[in-house]
């Protein structure tokens, strides 16, 4: 384990009883600074910038790309996981190596060779992508696919290109629903896993104050 994650619970079951709030505060307290904030997740800098970490009140689609990453660890497009655990309520806390944004050429590069490539690091991603989004359309709700981007490609701060966020779950859809047709998002998540799913960024960006009450409200009622 890296030094800078020795403060971390080293048991699972311990991360697993905090909400997102709290592993944040965790994170502020231990030195970790705020270095990004997107639709479903802040990210966080550690105190020696080598580590990221995600956190997020509510996530169906992220775990299936973690389990990318680890199929294939040590493929140069992945980046290396140190942490991952599902929190209290839905969300989930995932330590990753540090990566800077790229230009849009060297993402152009990436997905040429994502489409052309028959063999190499990044058709083993192609292959194993695939099969983890066909077997995740049949489990996770609102489940989309895979997602080509181009600012899901990164990169280290050595310049070298890494592939993140390649799925995605349809977030609009979600919450349009949420809002319109409560029961059917509450059918397709149990409980416990939507318990903080209105307090995502999007979500707290985009809504007028009375939607957020209205997914709020709807999100704990009980099955």
């Amino acid at each position: 384990m890296s030094d800078v994650l020795r403060g971390f619970p080293s048991d699972p079951t311990a991360l697993a009883e905090l909400n997102h709030r709290e592993a944040a505060g965790w994170l502020l307290a231990d030195g970790w600074n705020v270095c990004g904030v997107g639709d479903w997740a802040t990210v966080w800098r550690s105190p020696d910038g080598e580590l990221a970490a995600r956190v997020s009140p509510f996530e169906p689609a992220y775990g299936v790309f973690v389990r990318l990453c680890r199929a294939l660890a040590g493929n140069p497009l992945l980046p290396r996981i140190e942490l991952d655990a599902p929190l209290e309520g839905g969300g989930r806390l995932t330590v990753l190596e540090f990566l800077v944004p790229t230009d849009k050429d060297r993402a152009a590069e990436v997905w040429r060779r994502w489409d052309a490539d028959v063999e190499g690091p990044v058709a083993a991603v192609r292959a194993e992508a695939e099969k983890l989004s066909a077997e995740a359309a049949e489990a996770v709700p609102y489940w989309r696919g895979l997602d080509r981007n181009p600012s899901n490609v990164m990169a280290t701060p050595a310049g070298e290109p890494r592939l993140v966020d390649l799925f995605y779950a349809e977030g609009l859809e979600i919450y349009t629903d949420l809002l319109a047709d409560p029961a059917k998002v509450l059918a397709r998540f149990p409980a416990e896993q939507r318990k903080y799913m209105a307090e995502i960024g999007a979500v707290m960006r985009l809504s007028q104050p009375g939607e957020i009450a209205a997914m709020r409200s709807a999100a704990v009622r009980p099955d």
